[in-house]
């Protein structure tokens, strides 16, 4: 076991002095990746200077659902989002060369490309949860703290279920990268927002349905320490643990199905 853990973090660590070899490009991705969330705030931002809530929720509100979310997914996509290239890994036999070596499949697929340049997100994200829970004027308990710190790791579990389970399909469709963006990157969207923005049919699917409403929402409101406009009671808020945990074993075993069922280029 330590053998392979050592194996991978020379990969990893290879990647690393790889993407740092060209240092302009390095910290102009780095920057560009914080421009494009810094874009999804401003969106956000530009909202409220046209009204004053929305959905019943205020800016300051609105901004901590936004920075649990960008935290969660910044951390998914920091240590899987590379997996959605697997459709190119599939076309062009990586995958075939990958099967072939004694570790597992999934680790290295994610060693191979490694976005140390989706660091600058994942402190943006910080940066902008910070100041919301400033503003926020939230009551701090133990609990709090504690679901503070929790939410984040949850949602990144719950996005990184995402990540594996809709690449999966490129097994058999090669050209799923539509599909599997709309569900990671468009639920990075969906849960930037309070979920009573959208309608009762849209809400049933990716809310409660996908599970995305337990990524920033209901924690959100755990936080904030108040009812929600929806009626779900309070230990809503707790429940996030069970639903990434949920997703996770469900993504993993899609994935080994993938696997076992793979048929390489040549067939």
């Amino acid at each position: 076991m330590g053998d392979t853990l050592r194996i991978y973090a020379k990969l990893i660590a290879a990647q690393g002095r790889s993407q740092a070899s060209y240092r302009f490009s390095f910290w102009l991705d780095l920057g560009s990746n914080v421009i494009i969330v810094g874009a999804d705030l401003l969106a956000v931002l530009v909202i409220f200077s046209r009204v004053p809530v929305l959905a019943g929720f205020s800016v300051t509100e609105t901004v901590l659902l936004f920075g649990l979310s960008l935290n969660a997914f910044s951390l998914a996509d920091l240590f899987v989002g590379n997996i959605e290239r697997i459709r190119f890994y599939v076309r062009f036999g990586t995958l075939d060369t990958v099967l072939i070596r004694p570790l597992g499949v999934l680790p290295q697929l994610l060693a191979l490309d490694v976005g140390f340049r989706r660091i600058g997100r994942i402190i943006y994200s910080l940066a902008v949860l910070t100041v919301a829970l400033v503003l926020a004027d939230i009551d701090w308990t133990p609990w709090r703290v504690v679901l503070l710190i929790a939410t984040p790791l949850f949602g990144a579990m719950f996005f990184c279920a995402f990540f594996i389970a809709t690449s999966t399909v490129a097994f058999w469709w090669i050209e799923s990268g539509e599909l599997a963006n709309a569900l990671t990157y468009g639920g990075r969207d969906f849960t930037s927002y309070p979920i009573t923005v959208y309608g009762n049919w849209f809400r049933r699917i990716f809310a409660f349905g996908l599970g995305f409403a337990f990524v920033a929402y209901y924690p959100g409101l755990a936080l904030l320490g108040r009812a929600d406009p929806l009626g779900g009671p309070m230990w809503l808020g707790l429940v996030s643990p069970v639903v990434a945990l949920a997703a996770g074993g469900v993504a993993a075993a899609f994935w080994r199905f993938g696997v076992r069922h793979y048929r390489s280029t040549g067939s």
